[in-house]
């Protein structure tokens, strides 16, 4: 029977390699943009609203939401991007940084920066933000409002007269 640690034996002992550990993954939180848009939250706080949930009545805080269930009333996160999931059905206004549809919205879109309606998104309401992108496929039905950032608070007042808001249908 062969022993390892016996003298005089043919094969050399060579000792198992140790595998480096990877690096610890470092996080820099995005800084505020110069134009004084407010405070940016990390992504890496994120909740979310699952699948089977249904939440009615008015959601509030400071981190970013998902949501893949069904919301009624209101979602108010302004400093926060909402993202509404492929299965996610909102019926609410929402106040937010940045919103995100792949699923389904029913009601007014208000973003400090930037509302995105993706190819399987489905988005009936006003949208006032400083930009929006709507991809090849999406539904949307309702008035664009662009505002520059900085031009307005979230609450509906400008610093500015704004013109009318041009009505799109699609």
């Amino acid at each position: 029977m062969w022993k390892p640690n016996q003298p005089g034996s043919n094969s050399p002992s060579t000792p198992e390699p140790t595998r480096p550990t990877p690096p610890a993954p470092s996080y820099e939180a995005p800084r505020a943009a110069a134009t004084g848009a407010g405070p940016v939250t990390t992504t890496g706080e994120q909740a979310t609203i699952g699948k089977s949930l249904v939440v009615k009545g008015e959601v509030t805080g400071s981190e970013s939401l998902y949501i893949d269930g069904k919301v009624e009333g209101a979602i108010n996160l302004p400093g926060n991007r909402v993202t509404v999931g492929r299965n996610g059905q909102v019926a609410a206004n929402i106040v937010a940084r940045e919103v995100v549809v792949l699923g389904k919205v029913r009601g007014n879109c208000q973003a400090s920066d930037r509302v995105d309606i993706r190819s399987e998104g489905s988005l009936t309401g006003d949208v006032i933000a400083a930009r929006i992108s709507i991809e090849d496929g999406a539904f949307f039905k309702g008035g664009i409002d662009i505002r520059k950032p900085g031009g307005t608070d979230l609450k509906g007042g400008s610093a500015q007269p704004a013109a009318e808001p041009e009505k799109v249908e699609a």
